[in-house]
């Protein structure tokens, strides 16, 4: 069993007005072969979750960009401390999924002023440590929240944070879809508009931060504190930051 959601038609993008598009945004930036590798998550188990449609726009958009994605179905995924020591099936997939990505989508739904439960609970079980790996840590991030109401960044910024916490490189822009529910068509598919626009901006950024910051991930996240506890004695005769100031 799989926990990763199929991406119905997902190279039909009929808000997409393709006489504007840079299909490779990340040109020059760097080498976006293999292709960057992004897991999407979305914060509602409703059968028409909008926050998950908005993020199957994301990924239909981040594969036309040249990316590789994989959408988490979080339906049976425990709470934390539920099963002693996270053992569930659902848990692990997540880690691996997350282990496997160079950057994440994050989209909730706004609930009571705050992202959802099922959101929180996902981020939950992505420790910052875990057997001597980091799941999060110098990943890039793009946020995004749904709302039935007006618009609102209440969600974006409580993702925002908890990115930082997760030691995730959180790329500057960020989309909040409000009023949902007029947003996206019978067929779940959603309508030309600035708020699918938005979506467009962001997805190219992510992958230019993701291919930017990708042959510089191992030395943005080398840190003291963690050499420390590791006994990591740094070698001077091999240190480049050293010689370059000599």
């Amino acid at each position: 069993m799989t926990r990763i959601r199929a991406l119905s038609d997902p190279d039909h993008l009929p808000a997409l007005d393709r006489r504007y598009i840079h299909e490779r945004p990340a040109l020059a930036l760097g080498a976006d072969e293999p292709p960057p590798r992004i897991l999407l998550l979305y914060g509602s188990l409703r059968e028409r979750s909008f926050s998950r449609l908005a993020v199957e726009e994301a990924a239909r958009l981040l594969r036309l960009f040249g990316a590789e994605t994989r959408i988490f179905d979080p339906s049976d995924l425990p709470l934390p401390d539920q099963h002693a020591g996270d053992n569930h099936p659902a848990v692990h997939e997540l880690r691996h999924l997350s282990m496997w990505s160079e950057g994440h989508v994050w989209c909730s739904p706004e609930r009571h002023g705050q992202i959802s439960g099922i959101m929180k609970t996902q981020i939950d079980h992505l420790p910052l440590e875990f057997g001597g790996m980091r799941p999060t840590q110098g990943r890039t991030l793009a946020v995004m929240q749904v709302s039935g109401g007006s618009q609102s960044f209440n969600a974006v910024n409580t993702l925002r944070l908890l990115g930082r916490w997760m030691r995730m490189v959180t790329i500057p822009n960020q989309s909040s879809v409000a009023m949902a529910y007029k947003e996206f068509g019978e067929d779940g598919r959603m309508k030309p508009s600035s708020y699918y626009d938005r979506i467009v901006d962001v997805m190219e950024e992510l992958v230019r931060f993701t291919v930017l910051l990708r042959p510089h991930v191992s030395q943005l996240v080398d840190r003291y504190s963690e050499r420390k506890s590791a006994n990591l004695i740094v070698d001077a005769a091999k240190d480049l930051s050293a010689i370059a100031i000599r």
